[in-house]
């Protein structure tokens, strides 16, 4: 939870969040953790647009996006941040530019590059909150490592053809991504299947889990995972290992 020196509302503010004041718990002061809080997603595609969508209509004072590349075609059916003229074109351009329409008044910092081992800590460093939405292991551990060594919470959002998964990592209180996926899969493989309607999904509860943990409403998914399976309409949960020979996160208390 967000519990430095909160900065106050406007007028404006209190107009354009007024319904969602109203869920118990949350308040002006819920409203103003969100305004006082910076969350870093990555990437920013099918998944992680959703994700940065429902976060700067949420009123999070600021995104850092990160997400590298040219828009192709065939991102069009999932990719909401995108449009059909933006083709050939950075990502990041179309991103910054959609997320500024709906909110104004968040602070945007887009890098128009992927996480990497490289740059995962300076990225890291900028936020409080993490939203893993990447779809390369090697990317997702790095962040992984860079969130644990540097203390702060991610929520984990992936999905595959009809399935799809949502957890959230608090250092010191759970365990972490590498205590159940230490090493990239062997045959895990760059393209797969994907609706835009399934990564949405998986998109709105990562949303709704930073939302939770800036807040202090709810309960996150702290230890344990979320997985649907929409083919069968099927939802449930699982607890994760926490490893005490982790070679992440073994170490802390």
């Amino acid at each position: 939870m967000i519990d430095r020196a909160l900065p106050e509302l406007t007028d404006e503010e209190r107009a354009i969040y007024e319904w969602q004041m109203w869920q118990p718990g949350m308040g002006e002061e819920g409203q103003r953790r969100l305004k006082a809080a910076r969350v870093l997603v990555t990437r920013v595609g099918g998944l992680g647009a959703v994700v940065a969508l429902e976060l700067a209509a949420a009123g999070v004072g600021g995104l850092i996006l990160a997400h590298g590349g040219n828009l192709k075609p065939s991102d069009l059916n999932r990719q909401l941040l995108q449009t059909h003229d933006h083709i050939g074109r950075p990502r990041m351009d179309s991103i910054l530019r959609r997320l500024a329409e709906l909110n104004p008044r968040c602070e945007l910092t887009g890098v128009a590059e992927n996480a990497s081992p490289d740059n995962a800590a300076a990225l890291v460093a900028q936020a409080d909150l993490v939203v893993d939405a990447a779809p390369l292991f090697e990317e997702r551990l790095a962040l992984n490592a860079a969130a644990v060594a540097a203390g702060k919470p991610m929520v984990e959002c992936a999905m595959f053809g009809l399935e799809g998964s949502v957890t959230t990592f608090v250092p010191g209180r759970t365990g972490c991504l590498a205590c159940y996926v230490a090493e990239p899969p062997p045959t895990w493989r760059r393209q797969f299947p994907v609706f835009g309607a399934v990564s949405g999904v998986a998109g709105c509860v990562g949303a709704a889990e930073a939302i939770k943990w800036i807040t202090g409403i709810g309960r996150p998914l702290a230890g344990e995972m979320l997985s649907y399976d929409l083919a069968e309409m099927r939802f449930r949960k699982v607890q994760l290992p926490r490893r005490a020979d982790c070679k992440v996160c073994g170490g802390q208390k």
